[in-house]
């Protein structure tokens, strides 16, 4: 066991991929609402969606960790 500095302790959201959280659906309601609380007008959130839905999962989650993934944690 190490001891650790709080300092490293990851801030920010955190989603668990392998539970409910991590479901497509889930994940897109969850970048609409990031991306209204960023600011994001219409038009850009929903282009923002529909790449996520242009794809497959692996995709989806690519673009998602692209858009938040400088404060989002996403686990597998």
């Amino acid at each position: 066991m190490a001891i650790k500095s709080i300092n490293e302790k990851p801030g920010g959201i955190e989603i668990d991929l392998t539970g409910p959280d991590g479901n497509a659906y889930v994940l897109l309601a969850k970048a609409e609402s990031f991306g209204r609380q960023l600011g994001y007008d219409k038009l850009k959130i929903e282009r923002i969606l529909d790449e996520m839905r242009l794809t497959d999962y692996e995709g989806l989650l690519y673009t998602f960790d692209r858009e938040f993934g400088s404060f989002i944690t996403l686990w597998r």
